[in-house]
């Protein structure tokens, strides 16, 4: 009786699964939220920019930050997918530059160093 035709990964041949959809994910994820952090300080600093992102008055430039991250997120992620579905990418490296600009957005976004931005 077979169970099937797939052989368990346990038995050392790795699996052939593309990773681009996943990676995909991962780097818009890290664009995103750089995308946050150069807002909320752009927003800071010009009153121009401020006032073009107060989408809803009660919050200010906070509705138009997030949303206009959000949009860039949702494109990044879409374009990515698109162009990557079906193919292995390195992961490593990908994780690698996703958390870079994710601690690029954390460091914006401390007072004293965004404010050298």
């Amino acid at each position: 009786m077979t169970v099937g035709t797939h052989t368990p990964i346990s038995q050392g041949i790795a699996s052939s699964v593309p990773n681009g959809s996943a990676a995909a994910a991962i780097l818009s994820a890290g664009i995103g939220s750089l995308a946050v952090a150069l807002l909320t300080v752009f927003a800071d600093q010009s009153a121009i920019v401020k006032n073009l992102l107060s989408i809803y008055k009660p919050t200010g430039a906070l509705s138009g930050v997030s949303t206009f991250a959000i949009l860039v997120w949702l494109l990044v992620w879409v374009l990515l997918d698109w162009r990557w579905r079906g193919r292995n990418l390195p992961l490593k490296r990908i994780n690698l530059i996703a958390f870079t600009l994710l601690a690029l957005s954390v460091l914006a976004t401390f007072p004293p160093l965004g404010d050298l931005l």
